[in-house]
């Protein structure tokens, strides 16, 4: 594609020019938004509630005005299929009927007692019947579940460290932001403990040897992972029997197992704990478990809750493992998540999804062998993506060296100018449950027109 090639085969240059134009095509487009943000910097840093909202996208704010089902609408008038999701969280679709009416009646019957009610019993069930494991406890997003699997799996082991693998997102907390930097730990962001990187170890997905040796010690109270790594550098999925390695390894070293299907969950109901019939200690969750509305939980063996049992209450004669908030398992979260999973996630939505997702990976690899490119397209069942290599990496170092940014910043403002929300630099772009064929339609055209714009 002429000049000299980048890290994805493309010209730089090429990329760079149609990246200018798209961008102020993009500004002026959205004149409302604009107007928004620049009152918004007066009143909150970066103009938005949360960094994220300007740090996710190098192009400017979009400030939104509604969204139903697939498809989001801005403060300008312009619509867009919806690949994004919310990052994931909205896999349900944008106002799913059955989730308003609950959630409707809930606030009216009130939004929060700090006691419990029996969605919250019918919602643990309904997940240990998914995911497998029988016991259930809520917070309010899956950065706190995971925080708290950390704190159980201290309290039951009695050792301090825990492991992740390279590549891994697993929310925003002190000891997941750690990263490896040319062979050792570093700390991911600032405003960390100076020592955050004393309790944590980052081995390579795929490397059961690096695994066994980190694991040797006997210090590592659990070892956390998405079953594929598809959170940060696109899509990593795991070797041939590295599950079967990773489970025997950790139960040898008496370390226990999270996996964490925040993202992995829109595949079916049970995720790939269900799906590829894993046998973790713990599980995770959050996102689009309750379409939306604030939620994360985490399941367990009976085994592992029993280091949170109180069958005396709070005066039992057993330390208290530093679990719970105000909010969590609150009403409001309860009915959505029990109108979500009885109504919207049904075996015939995720079919529904995953036809799409099928639909939009073969045209992006029929585009691709036209361009002539050598990339990899991705099939995730709803989620599709490339890679921008002849094959699929398996470690987070292999996805670094085809992660060409600029590329990617470069087609997410190019759809999004075409009325497509395409999926954060990092992710892929995945099919809701309430998108269409159009929307469909929609994506590949505008990938299309810009392949052809980059020959």
């Amino acid at each position: 594609m002429g000049g000299d090639a980048g890290s994805s085969g493309v010209d730089p240059a090429r990329v760079a020019a149609l990246k200018e134009r798209e961008d102020a095509a993009f500004v002026a487009a959205r004149p409302r938004s604009a107007q928004i943000w620049s009152a918004g910097r007066s009143v909150m840093p970066n103009g938005v509630p949360m960094s994220w909202l300007r740090t996710s996208y190098d192009h400017p704010p979009l400030f939104v005005d509604s969204a139903s089902g697939s498809r989001l609408r801005d403060v300008d008038g312009h619509e867009y299929a919806d690949f994004n999701i919310a990052d994931m969280s909205m896999f349900t679709g944008y106002g799913p009927q059955p989730v308003v009416d609950a959630v409707s009646r809930q606030v009216g019957a009130g939004s929060q007692y700090l006691l419990p009610t029996e969605d919250s019993v019918w919602v643990a069930a309904e997940l240990g019947r998914r995911y497998g494991l029988p016991l259930w406890q809520f917070t309010l997003a899956a950065t706190g579940a995971n925080t708290e699997v950390i704190r159980v799996a201290r309290a039951l082991t009695g050792r301090p460290k825990v492991l992740f693998f390279d590549g891994k997102y697993h929310g925003h907390f002190d000891d997941v932001l750690v990263e490896l930097e040319d062979g050792r730990l570093v700390a991911e962001e600032a405003g960390l403990p100076h020592d955050v990187t004393a309790r944590t170890l980052v081995v390579p997905f795929n490397d059961l040897d690096a695994l066994e040796r980190a694991l040797a010690d006997r210090d590592v109270a659990i070892v956390i992972t998405e079953p594929a790594l598809t959170n940060n550098v696109g899509l990593l999925l795991p070797d041939d029997g590295f599950h079967d390695g990773l489970r025997d390894v950790t139960r040898r070293t008496g370390t226990l197992l999270a996996y964490d299907e925040t993202h992995t969950q829109v595949v079916g109901p049970g995720g790939l704990t269900r799906r590829w019939r894993l046998q973790p200690d713990l599980v995770t969750v959050g996102k689009s478990i309750a379409a939306g509305i604030p939620l994360g939980a985490y399941g367990m063996t009976p085994d592992v809750a029993e280091v949170l049992q109180r069958p005396g209450g709070r005066d039992a004669d057993k330390p208290q493992v530093a679990v719970g908030g105000t909010l969590f398992g609150n009403p409001v979260s309860m009915a959505a998540a029990r109108a979500t999973m009885s109504e919207v996630l049904t075996d015939d939505a995720y079919a529904h999804s995953q036809r799409l997702g099928t639909r939009l990976a073969d045209g992006l690899a029929q585009i691709v062998a036209t361009s002539g490119m050598a990339w990899t397209t991705h099939r995730f069942w709803p989620r599709s993506g490339l890679s921008f290599g002849p094959v699929m990496p398996r470690t987070a170092a292999e996805a670094t060296e085809t992660f060409d940014v600029p590329l990617r910043r470069l087609m997410r403002v190019y759809l999004a100018n075409r009325g497509v929300w395409d999926a954060i630099v990092g992710a892929g772009p995945t099919c809701s449950v309430a998108a269409s064929d159009e929307d469909v339609d929609a994506y590949l055209a505008a990938f299309g027109s810009l392949m052809t714009e980059l020959g």
